[in-house]
């Protein structure tokens, strides 16, 4: 389109225009200004409990965290902010958890009851970002006729389970000795914060009272695990359930499979490995009972994926055991969930080409179905895509305040995970290291594989293809 056309376009056609050229631009450009937005609406002087404005390296920080749902942040979350504040973090986490492009498909379809081809379009690329590519074939775990089923289930599971989580936390801090309508906003709170997979807590000495309670964190980590495994993955345990239990075995698709599978696994491995590493720790689980150090290390290992709302200070942790949490929150949560990391899906194609190479098969096999070999290669970018992410923002961070390794990669790690859990480095960092952390929790959130397909929406084909010559690797 010529210079002249594009100047003479409407907001309306602008927005067709981009949608259509490059989905994933486009909801990059409506992340980022959503950030803008939010971090203007927090330096207002009435965000703060004060009335001062909030510098604007905090500002953009806690907007970030908020809309990246990452839970990291350089104030203290419980007395800094005003009602007004609080409640524009928890709009910016609700928006973030569930997806820009899915909320603004879900507003549409609530406005006009109909749901046009761009909408699907716009909401499939949400729950798949791969879709955005070009000539992407439509053997997806969600297709384009279900996408107003997917809508639907996102929207009710937002709001049923964040209710239900409401629901069950509220009395317990009643118990506590908050009263009622401080005991529904605190639960309230926390309930969006452990279904987004946010971690921000608003309670005064944060879950440390509460440190052994079994019950209420027994319920933040079952919303955290529901938050993690993904819409589709929820849309399709509920076509699972409703459409025959064991005998439609089948209706329950490749993806949800591989992605629950996959996270039990890592949930499994986690939980035994904090365990063994920090029982005979005295400042952690050594002075606890077997009973409660082991579901002390579940909790750590299902917060660890993403949720962060941790009830042990990593700074007390082994080194050993800080690197196990680096690991599982660099893998995250399931694709297409409130959760961040590379995702689970991702490390589970990359072991499946790495057995099937070692078997001699040709293709990726799992639960009898073929996995393309496109598949494979979106998940190394992804990989390699996020490896680089975390070591340029690792050197920077190490440069900036001469931490030791394991507590900058810590943080790093935690920022691009989207996870939340912190050994307090974000709050000593100077403006500069803000912002360096903002942006890679910004670029964890958006995903690699949504980058990427925004830089591969202009690749060209080529017409010929060049002499083939093997390099030796390994």
């Amino acid at each position: 389109m010529s210079r002249r056309g594009t100047a003479s376009l409407t907001p309306k056609s602008w927005i067709n225009v981009m949608i259509e050229s490059s989905p994933a631009r486009f909801a990059l450009t409506v992340f980022t200004a959503l950030i803008l937005v939010w971090t203007a609406l927090l330096s207002l002087p009435f965000a703060s409990s004060t009335g001062e404005i909030t510098p604007l390296a905090d500002a953009l920080f806690t907007a970030v965290s908020a809309i990246c749902v990452t839970g990291l942040s350089t104030i203290d979350m419980a007395t800094h902010w005003s009602l007004f504040g609080e409640l524009v973090i928890l709009a910016g986490l609700q928006i973030g958890g569930i997806g820009v492009l899915t909320l603004a498909s879900i507003l549409g379809l609530t406005v006009t009851h109909r749901l046009g081809l761009r909408q699907r379009l716009l909401a499939a690329g949400d729950s798949n970002p791969m879709r955005m590519g070009r000539g992407v074939s439509e053997s997806q775990a969600v297709g384009l006729g279900e996408i107003g089923g997917l809508l639907a289930a996102v929207a009710t599971s937002l709001i049923v389970i964040e209710a239900a989580l409401t629901l069950l936390i509220t009395p317990r801090l009643m118990a506590a000795g908050y009263d009622f309508w401080s005991a529904l906003w605190n639960g309230f709170y926390l309930a969006a914060s452990a279904f987004t997979n946010t971690g921000f807590v608003p309670l005064q000495g944060g879950l440390d009272p509460f440190a052994t309670d079994i019950y209420l964190l027994s319920v933040l980590g079952i919303g955290v695990f529901l938050g993690a495994i993904g819409f589709p993955v929820i849309f399709a345990l509920y076509r699972y359930v409703t459409g025959g239990g064991w005998r439609a075995h089948k209706r329950l698709g490749l993806h949800a499979k591989l992605t629950l599978t996959t996270t039990l696994i890592f949930v499994i491995f986690g939980w035994l490995l904090i365990a063994g590493l920090e029982w005979n720790n005295p400042a952690t689980f050594g002075s606890e009972s077997a009973g409660q150090t082991a579901f002390s290390s579940l909790y750590m290992s299902v917060m660890t994926r993403s949720g962060g709302l941790g009830i042990i200070d990593p700074l007390e942790m082994n080194g050993s055991t800080m690197l196990v949490m680096d690991m599982l929150m660099f893998v995250g949560g399931g694709s297409a969930s409130t959760a961040g990391g590379i995702k689970v899906t991702t490390i589970a194609v990359l072991f499946l080409a790495a057995y099937a190479e070692a078997r001699g098969y040709t293709d990726m096999q799992a639960f009898d179905r073929r996995i393309p070999n496109e598949v494979l290669r979106v998940s190394v970018s992804i990989l390699i895509w996020g490896a680089t992410i975390v070591l340029l923002s690792t050197v920077v961070l190490l440069h900036m305040t001469g931490k030791p390794l394991d507590i900058v990669l810590f943080e790093v790690i935690s920022a691009f995970g989207t996870c939340g859990l912190s050994t307090g480095l974000p709050a000593e960092l100077p403006d500069a290291g803000k912002y360096v952390l903002a942006a890679t929790m910004w670029a964890g959130r958006v995903g690699t594989v949504t980058l990427a397909s925004a830089v591969a929406a202009s690749s060209r084909s080529r017409l010929f293809r060049l002499p083939e010559e093997r390099p030796i690797v390994g």
